[in-house]
């Protein structure tokens, strides 16, 4: 049995459709899964360490892992007014765009090194 042109493309559409919602889903699995606390070590050195005064073990060492992703959820939100406070010096980075870009792998970094989380970083 042949399928009339009207089908096949009907088909050829659907599975294009799925293709593509596949790609998607996948690229954006891959792009939040894409955070690493080692480049998070060291965007704190540079960025985070002179304006809060202490070392990234010590900052890190401030949380639980729990609580580190509760204050990294909605982009950092509680990141920022938590940090920001606490250390004024930081809270130009912290409201800026650098950190919104890195954000991300800063987060990972304090999880990575929390106070429970039985890691301990080199800075």
């Amino acid at each position: 049995m042949f399928l009339n042109k009207k089908a096949s493309a009907s088909m050829l559409t659907k599975f294009a459709s799925i293709s593509f919602a596949a790609l998607v889903g996948l690229s954006l699995t891959v792009s939040s899964a894409s955070a690493d606390h080692a480049r998070g070590q060291k965007l704190y050195l540079k960025f985070m360490k002179d304006a809060t005064g202490i070392k990234g073990d010590a900052f890190a060492a401030q949380h639980t892992m729990a609580e580190w992703k509760n204050l990294c959820s909605n982009e950092g939100a509680g990141f920022i007014d938590e940090y920001s406070k606490k250390y004024p010096g930081a809270a130009d980075f912290l409201k800026g765009p650098q950190f919104k870009k890195f954000q991300p792998d800063i987060c990972d970094f304090v999880i990575h090194y929390a106070k429970d989380s039985g890691n301990v970083p080199s800075c």
